[in-house]
């Protein structure tokens, strides 16, 4: 990943990967249908946050885990 922090113009970060629920029957069964990734700047901590997709497959895992 070519990546420059908007901040401070650094080079180097950490890739993380965060979930959430989406709507009232998500939050109700504990099912985190929402999927977003994260680019952090080592140097300053700024983050940016992207929507990633999510598969059925994880939705139904979570359902069955929580």
């Amino acid at each position: 990943m070519n990546y420059k922090c908007p901040k401070c113009h650094n080079t180097t970060y950490e890739i993380s990967e965060m979930r959430a629920t989406g709507g009232r029957w998500s939050k109700i069964f504990d099912i985190q249908n929402k999927k977003f990734s994260s680019v952090t700047c080592k140097k300053c901590s700024y983050t940016e946050f992207y929507k990633a997709k999510t598969g059925a497959l994880s939705n139904i895992f979570d359902l069955f885990t929580n």
